[in-house]
């Protein structure tokens, strides 16, 4: 099996030998004859594909996008001890030959023949590089008698064409070293999390050990064999006197410290930095691989690292048991069973997922992103790409409609029974509340932060399927909203990251301003690129808004979020719980007057989460430990204004009238109105005091 290989590897040399001593220029054509080496114009025309860099909002970076991962240095930003490791390593004459080493060659026929095999090669650091620049002439990697010819011949155009430090210069920056990465600067930041000018001499040797076979010598995969060969390069280092034998000791003893950043992917925020690519794919196409963009985004990493701890630590307790027995198999018990290794990023994963999306909701800048619980094991970006009901959260749309309609919060709707004829006449639609039971006459307000299904599906019949469509869309929900009673209580399906974002309107008070990654995207001379312009759109007046508001905060401090967010987070705040009915989906969607924040928590494929499944529960507890921890480092926002226009007025809770001496004192609180809709006229006698749970 390896006499083929040992033949054309002699030949090769006998070749090359011909060539060196003759330097026939006949020689040279018959191998680059019908134009198969690249031209001298070709090589000053090249332009290594490079990635785009991506900065947080504080300038720190987070990661590199592109084909190859390779960003260019110019050799004196490159240490001398990093130039050296790979000098000695690959090529200890480089400085000395003209591209190809014929010392070099002839001590490898000896070895091999003494071998019986290739077990030894002689290709120069020029030789590399003429390989890698242009693989489209050089496509085979076979050891083939052309090939190492063609090699051969463009090492000597290159040599002959430019300095030893510029040969250095492209090789350092284009060599492939493993795990995506490509040059001496991607390969710092993929395995040591550091820049190429910050690397100490065991790193440097660790790199340099790479060329020679980067998947064996994978210091993830491998670090053992990573060690070793590492320590052999730097003992050539210490035998060329590039460093001395103090400095030598002390790199061989060095401990293996690799970043925290796995196999292909981001450390930081990989969903978000997916949603980034796919993004600024769709604008700037090739471009975005080909060419070293600088994206600036809006990602806090502070918030992006309070999400991913907050999601994790209540999904983890959700699955514990804390809230009930968890009747599914945990992420814990996947991991244990090897995880995933389908090739199918899309592919469901069997165990309790979550999405989180924290945004400014004056500029839509989305300040962190977490689309699942581990983008290792799936890919698929639950916070943008996944569609799900919103169930309850979707109600503060329908009331809106309403208050844009003119009812006041103080306006009676009747918690009662309902039956809708359906297509199919033997099975009509008898929609439920959450706890199977009807409590009569209430106002809106209470509807809401108590979360009653009849109430919301009967205002928004009231105000009509259309207009509430209608409202969706000005909120900024994208996906079809079919126009039945059912979607009153979020029967259509959403992305969870326009759900979210939709609550931007309350939070501005009336304006909603579209979610956004990117600030900013440079050229590599700092040339603007694009920016998008933040798109203001006034949804609700101020003082519907602030009505909006108003109610929502009941949500949190009396409502179905006051036992998991309201004795917890005292910082104003609106919000709204979310649970499907069937208990396959929990949301809590929040926000103060600076900052939304949502999440959702379900099975990727829609089963029962468990028994009792509620967003308040479940969802909300995770909500309120990110904005507690948010808040720590973050000043304190201010309450929302109420607007001069709006009016105030005792209201009796159980005739949504004025309250009067005929009417009991229990059933008197504070409503708010825009003027023209507070009631006029106050309430009958009554001696018949309302459900404890009204205002």
């Amino acid at each position: 099996m390896k006499r083929r290989p040992l033949f054309i590897f002699l030949a090769v040399v006998a070749v090359l030998g011909a060539l060196g001593v003759t330097g026939l220029g006949i020689g040279w054509a018959m191998v680059c004859s019908g134009n198969k080496c690249p031209s001298l114009e070709q090589l000053e025309k090249y332009q290594p594909r490079q990635t785009s860099r991506l900065y947080a909002a504080d300038g720190r970076f987070i990661a590199e996008i592109g084909l190859e991962r390779r960003t260019l240095v110019k050799l004196d930003q490159i240490p001398k001890h990093v130039q050296q490791a790979f000098v000695i390593t690959e090529d200890k004459r480089f400085y000395s030959h003209g591209g190809i080493d014929f010392s070099r060659i002839f001590g490898a026929v000896l070895a091999n023949v003494r071998n019986r095999g290739i077990s030894q090669g002689f290709s120069t650091i020029t030789m590399q590089l003429a390989r890698n620049l242009f693989p489209e002439n050089l496509k085979a990697r076979e050891k083939t008698l052309t090939r190492k010819l063609r090699e051969a011949k463009v090492a000597r155009a290159i040599e002959a064409k430019y300095s030893k430090d510029r040969i250095l210069e492209l090789y350092l920056n284009q060599i492939y070293l493993g795990n995506g990465a490509y040059g001496v600067e991607s390969a710092a930041h993929r395995y040591f999390g550091k820049s190429v000018k910050d690397l100490n001499i065991a790193e440097a040797a660790t790199l340099a050990s790479l060329p020679k076979a980067p998947e064996r010598y994978n210091p993830r995969r491998f670090p053992d064999r990573a060690v070793q060969r590492r320590n052999t390069v730097v003992e050539l280092m210490r035998r060329a006197s590039a460093v001395g034998d103090a400095d030598a000791s002390l790199a061989s003893a060095f401990p293996l410290r690799l970043s925290r950043k796995r196999g292909g992917t981001s450390e930081v925020a990989p969903y978000f930095v997916d949603w980034v690519r796919r993004a600024l794919d769709e604008r700037f196409g090739k471009d975005l691989y080909q060419k070293p963009l600088k994206v600036f985004t809006t990602l806090d990493l502070d918030l992006q690292g309070s999400a991913e701890r907050a999601l994790d630590r209540q999904l983890r307790a959700v699955e514990a048991g804390q809230w009930g027995p968890f009747p599914h198999r945990t992420y814990e018990q996947w991991l244990a069973r090897g995880g995933s290794n389908a090739p199918d990023d899309t592919v469901a994963s069997p165990y309790l997922q979550g999405a989180f999306v924290a945004l400014d909701p004056r500029t839509g800048a989305v300040r962190a992103l977490v689309g699942g619980r581990d983008y290792e094991d799936s890919k698929f970006d639950r916070a943008t790409q996944g569609l799900r009901q919103p169930g309850s959260t979707f109600k503060p749309i329908v009331y809106s409609t309403a208050i844009q309609a003119g009812r006041p919060p103080s306006y009676m709707v009747d918690d009662s029974p309902l039956e809708m004829a359906q297509l199919d006449p033997n099975k009509p639609w008898t929609p439920q509340n959450f706890d199977l039971k009807f409590w009569g006459p209430m106002t809106m307000r209470h509807g809401l932060y108590e979360s009653r299904n009849m109430i919301a599906i009967r205002v928004g019949m009231e105000v009509g399927e259309q207009n509430v469509v209608q409202m969706a869309k000005k909120f900024g929900i994208t996906t079809p909203v079919p126009p039945y009673p059912s979607v009153h209580i979020g029967s259509a399906d959403v992305y969870p990251l326009e759900m979210i974002a939709s609550y931007s309107v309350f939070s501005n008070l009336g304006w909603r301003v579209p979610p956004t990654p990117i600030v900013r995207v440079e050229d590599e001379k700092g040339t603007v690129l694009y920016k998008p312009e933040p798109e203001r759109e006034e949804v609700l007046s101020r003082e519907e808004a602030w009505l909006m508001v108003d109610m929502m905060k009941d949500v949190i401090r009396k409502g179905t979020a006051y036992g998991s967010v309201g004795q917890y987070f005292r910082i104003p705040a609106g919000g709204k719980t979310g649970t499907t009915n069937d208990g396959t989906n929990v949301w809590f969607v929040g926000y103060t007057a600076d900052l939304v924040a949502g999440v959702w928590m379900g099975l990727d494929k829609p089963q029962t989460i468990m028994k009792n499944a509620q967003g308040g529960r479940l969802a909300a507890p995770a909500w309120t430990a990110f904005m507690r921890e948010v808040y720590e480092r973050k000043p304190t926002p201010p309450d929302w204004p109420r607007p001069a226009a709006i009016t105030s007025r005792t209201i009796d809770a159980g005739t949504g009238l004025l309250h009067g001496p005929a009417c009991p004192n229990e059933d008197a609180y504070t409503d708010y109105f825009i003027p023209g809709t507070e009631p006029t006229r106050y309430c009958p006698p009554r001696t018949t005091v309302v459900s404890k749970k009204n205002p």
